[in-house]
């Protein structure tokens, strides 16, 4: 049995320890006396976990500075990990398990859906003022903990590779979704390609907007830290932007089997946008703008498509709960998909609107 009291004094001294929250990658632990979040790293899925932590400290203390040079509170509005007594950032034990150890963000709660659209007003400016306080470091340093994690262009060969395989023999079940989800290729380079030719600016992307992500201030209810910082690597804005939206501003569960009750919120879209552009409009390009609409369906899109892979190839990737899950995953995220390419003028008509105040 792991002694976790004896992994935390790697740390600090004099502090107990229980099990925290309901993470899906990482196990976490909260401290008893003054408070420490202690989490074992899943080194199945992060198996660089030193480069991994690098990337964490690097950004966390970057972001202190601005916070304090702002008047702000460094220890609450950004993680702080606590180092090993021998100066580490991570520990590992004799077993070959990693443990890190982060203050505890006191008077703050996280939400797991959103219950008013309010609430992702309040994330997109918490996740706005994590770019915008990042606009400046130095992205291409940064280690790709997930390399290729939004290439959506080897996410659709992937898809064809498992249909031409149809390893699973599940082909004949789905062809109106293959349909659907080849019909989309026209666009699906955009972001990539503009990377590459510099066409859309690499910046310190977090790659996990889910409202989740945020700590919200318990009484004022303001978005205050952005937390989840293991996927942090260089890419695209549009992708944080299009991630958050795929998961925010949708009606239903990302596996309700009833369509009728999915489509994308618009006005859930702008309060995430207004929250979102307070912080980087000024820095933000006119090609990261108009792209913006795009980039939510883009993501739901590449989203849906990892969904049907898993499907077609025997779901090896993705947990499921009940048989076809990840059908069922795949069609949610096309019912948006439609749903958004009918909803992007508009969308970028709210763009335009905010972009001017």
């Amino acid at each position: 049995m792991v002694n976790l009291n004896a992994i935390l004094d790697q740390f600090v001294s004099d502090c107990k320890i229980a099990p925290y929250g309901d993470g899906h990658i990482n196990d976490t632990y909260l401290t008893s006396s003054r408070q420490f979040i202690l989490q074992r790293i899943n080194t199945k899925i992060f198996k660089d976990y030193e480069q991994l932590m690098n990337n964490i400290d690097g950004v966390t203390s970057f972001l202190k500075e601005k916070i304090k040079a702002a008047g702000g509170d460094p220890e609450r509005e950004t993680l702080t990990v606590i180092k090993t007594k021998d100066g580490k950032n991570f520990y590992k034990t004799e077993d070959g398990d990693v443990y890190r150890l982060y203050i505890y963000i006191n008077d703050s709660v996280a939400r797991s859906v959103v219950t008013d659209p309010v609430q992702l007003y309040h994330a997109g400016k918490a996740f706005g003022k994590f770019q915008f306080m990042l606009a400046d470091y130095p992205a291409e340093s940064l280690f790709e903990v997930i390399p290729d994690f939004h290439n959506t262009r080897k996410r659709f060969e992937a898809l064809k590779e498992a249909i031409e395989k149809d390893i699973a023999g599940r082909k004949h079940l789905v062809e109106k979704e293959i349909e659907f989800a080849l019909s989309q290729e026209h666009y699906i380079d955009t972001v990539v390609d503009g990377l590459a030719s510099g066409e859309i600016p690499l910046r310190v992307t977090h790659n996990d907007t889910k409202i989740n992500n945020v700590l919200f201030d318990k009484d004022t209810e303001e978005g205050i830290c952005v937390i989840d910082l293991d996927t942090v690597m260089p890419g695209s804005l549009l992708y944080d932007f299009g991630d958050a939206l795929r998961a925010g501003a949708t009606t239903g569960a990302e596996d309700e089997t009833d369509l009728s009750k999915v489509w994308f919120d618009i006005y859930a879209f702008k309060n995430f946008a207004k929250g979102f552009l307070e912080y980087t409009n000024a820095s933000m390009t006119d090609r990261e703008a108009e792209l913006l609409p795009l980039s939510a369906k883009l993501l739901t899109y590449e989203c849906g498509i990892r969904f049907l892979t898993d499907y077609l190839n025997g779901d090896t990737y993705f947990k499921i709960h009940r048989e076809h899950h990840n059908l069922d995953r795949a069609r949610n995220q096309f019912k948006l998909v439609e749903d958004m390419a009918n909803k992007e003028s508009e969308m970028m008509s709210i763009i335009n609107q905010l972009r001017r105040k």
